[in-house]
């Protein structure tokens, strides 16, 4: 398989996985969920991307339910709240996550976005996960580049693995400041709605006549070439989410798109890189 990153030193992980933002919300789309993310996982899509925020907990079901008999095909992530990363709160949160998953640990652990409690709390508190066995890594989401510098600068804060930010054709800010920075420190990034899912951008982008005809041209859809797009960077993974069977396996595909330069250079026109640091967008 083309197009994979070495994860935390330790993991070859293709860099296009499973989101699962949304689900969970719907009952009688468990059964669809579920096969989607199984399907990924027949794929090689291994990692899927989960959080306690998601549908109150209920998308961490569906995702413990697609993991049965199959905890050691994925690299299983979650997030907590941020008024739940405190030192004693963040123990009680990962706990719940776990039943929710049905699984032992999980392989990161994210702070889903900055909040009141100190940073330096939140870092301790993912080390006493990992010290207890349920957590292997841990990370940040929604962290812009005067974050990533204070996390950095914390004792301990250079074990970050992740930062997990917007990011899709219609959302480039990060490539002016914050992707170089994490690229030099080689922590990957994860760019969720990678193909603007939640954005007000996703009718544009997928009707946009210039996108359109290049996809077209290289007998493939506009999601895939978004998601090439998007994984053409160093150190990027996109987390798009897993709605179903035919998206899946239409993702995975995507990992064997080639764009060229003069594909590069069309986009880039259409949708020129940031000049000049813009706030981190956020949905």
């Amino acid at each position: 398989m083309r197009n994979l990153i070495n994860f935390a030193g330790h993991h070859s992980l293709p860099v296009i996985g499973q989101g699962s933002w949304y689900m969970g919300e719907n009952p009688a789309q468990r059964a669809t969920e579920v096969a989607a993310l199984q399907a990924g996982l027949a794929c090689g899509l291994r990692l899927i991307d989960t959080a306690e925020m998601y549908a109150d907990g209920a998308a961490e079901q569906v995702v413990g339910e697609a993991l049965q008999g199959r905890r050691d095909q994925a690299l299983v992530v979650s997030k907590v709240y941020p008024w739940n990363a405190g030192e004693q709160d963040a123990i009680g949160a990962c706990e719940r996550s776990l039943r929710r998953l049905r699984t032992d640990y999980l392989d990161l652990y994210l702070l889903h976005w900055r909040g009141n409690v100190p940073l330096e709390e939140t870092i301790r508190a993912m080390e006493r996960l990992q010290q207890q066995g349920k957590i292997r890594y841990w990370g940040v989401s929604n962290f812009d580049t005067d974050d990533m510098a204070e996390l950095w600068d914390e004792a301990g804060g250079t074990q970050c693995a992740t930062n997990q930010v917007l990011y899709h054709l219609g959302s480039r800010g990060i490539e002016y400041d914050l992707l170089p920075a994490c690229q030099q420190r080689n922590l990957p990034i994860m760019a969720y709605c990678p193909l603007a899912q939640a954005g007000r951008l996703r009718d544009s982008l997928f009707s946009d006549p210039q996108l359109t005809r290049l996809a077209q041209q290289k007998g493939i859809s506009v999601a895939q070439l978004l998601l090439a797009w998007v994984i053409r960077q160093p150190g990027v993974i996109a987390i798009p989410k897993a709605s179903s069977v035919a998206h899946v396996q239409e993702n995975a595909a995507a990992l064997e798109v080639v764009l060229s330069e003069d594909d590069l250079s069309l986009i880039n026109q259409r949708y020129p890189a940031p000049q000049h640091k813009l706030p981190l967008d956020v949905v």
